[in-house]
């Protein structure tokens, strides 16, 4: 199966799933979202598939969402973003409990909803020179993605905070310090190591895989419902006062100027 915007190469019984927008950082958009849950769709309805291999084209694995794209539907821009998501978030959920390992090939730097594609794989790989940052409420926005759900049970509470709130970039040795990664190799080894890792676990126990695969997720909790809570929050934040603003900045490539809360009301004396 090709895509315009996702590609899936079959190399032996490892299915190497490539976000293919290079031009713009492999930025996700409405299409990509659909895209990649067809992807997702095939790799796990395809017996012969025993592992999955996700990366980037190009330079980056993913700068994320794309806010151009979410700007350009401003007068239903909520409805975009709530259908993106609903997408992009079956497209994890179906990878999350397929039988099919997933290793994550991160390239570059990985941003937004794209740390949500690392957090939900089996196992990641990142090369050296790779940066990961949530970015979000920088631009006035809400996690999607799963990562309000999947980065406090990987990285704790407080760090997952710590990087949604104050949006602190990690470099590939942090990430594997925090559990984010399991291992970083040289740049320009990475894709011949994710290959590895997935032709290893191509040899093992399919079904047996799933299986422990569906335990994870399951001990994890209600992760479905979280991702309609994300994708019911960051739609109605694309369309607020600080979402448009934090948009517009970033695309203006300015500071936002984010709207001050209203002064509150002083107690009337009898």
């Amino acid at each position: 199966m090709a895509a315009a915007t996702v590609e899936v190469e079959t190399r032996g019984a490892v299915a190497v799933v490539t976000l293919n927008r290079p031009q713009s950082a492999n930025t996700l958009n409405l299409q990509m979202a659909m895209d990649l849950l067809a992807a997702a769709m095939t790799c796990a309805r395809n017996a012969a598939v025993r592992a999955v291999v996700l990366s980037g084209a190009g330079r980056h694995f993913s700068f994320g969402g794309d806010l151009r794209g979410m700007a350009g539907h401003e007068r239903a821009g909520g409805d975009y973003v709530r259908e993106l998501t609903t997408y992009l978030h079956a497209a994890i959920s179906h990878f999350v409990r397929m039988d099919a390992p997933v290793v994550a090939a991160v390239n570059g730097t990985a941003a937004g909803a794209a740390v949500g594609l690392v957090a939900m794989a089996d196992l990641a790989v990142c090369g050296r020179s790779s940066q990961f940052n949530l970015a979000y409420t920088n631009v006035g926005l809400t996690p999607d993605a799963g990562t309000s759900f999947l980065l406090p049970r990987i990285v704790g509470a407080k760090r997952a905070m710590e990087l949604l709130l104050l949006n602190r970039a990690l470099s590939a040795a942090e990430a594997l310090g925090w559990g984010l990664v399991n291992e970083v190799v040289d740049d320009e080894q990475l894709p011949a190591r994710a290959l590895e890792l997935a032709e290893q676990l191509a040899r093992g126990a399919r079904g047996a895989y799933g299986a422990t695969k569906r335990l994870i997720a399951q001990s994890l909790g209600a992760f479905e419902s979280q991702m309609v809570l994300e994708s019911e929050t960051i739609a109605a934040h694309a369309v607020s006062a600080e979402g448009m603003e934090g948009i517009g900045a970033f695309l203006e490539k300015r500071r936002p100027q984010f709207p001050e809360a209203p002064a509150p009301l002083k107690p009337q004396r009898g």
